[in-house]
């Protein structure tokens, strides 16, 4: 029994091992930057890129493609229910118009008398 198991766990590991060597070379991401455009194995005679049509990436653009390459699914987009609410921002300092009870805040003092002080006395 045991050399079926070992068996089985070698067998199971070369597949987990070997499957990427056997992955489809279309499943891979479209875009430049694979530095041998048309290399050739002198042993076999196949391409040794993936993608023997791209040409190498090279500038700022590659480096913008490859900065910005994996944003759409990084990117937090994080929304606030409480947003939905607002029909229009007053600015800063004020509560903005919601739907819902309006609400008006009052100041704390409503009246204050003032008093006059004269430096002299």
């Amino acid at each position: 029994m045991k050399p079926f198991w070992i068996t089985t766990i070698v067998a199971l590991a070369f597949g987990f091992v070997a499957s990427p060597a056997f992955a489809n070379p279309e499943m891979l991401p479209k875009h430049p930057g694979y530095p041998m455009d048309k290399a050739k194995s002198p042993v076999t005679g196949q391409t040794l890129a993936n993608d023997s049509g791209q040409a190498n990436a090279v500038g700022d653009k590659a480096l913008k493609n490859a900065a910005g390459f994996d944003d759409a699914r990084s990117v937090q987009q994080l929304t606030d229910p409480n947003n939905q609410r607002i029909l229009k921002n007053e600015g800063a300092g004020l509560l903005p118009k919601v739907q819902g009870p309006q609400i008006k805040i009052e100041p704390p003092v409503k009246e204050a008398t003032k008093v006059t002080v004269s430096p002299d006395k």
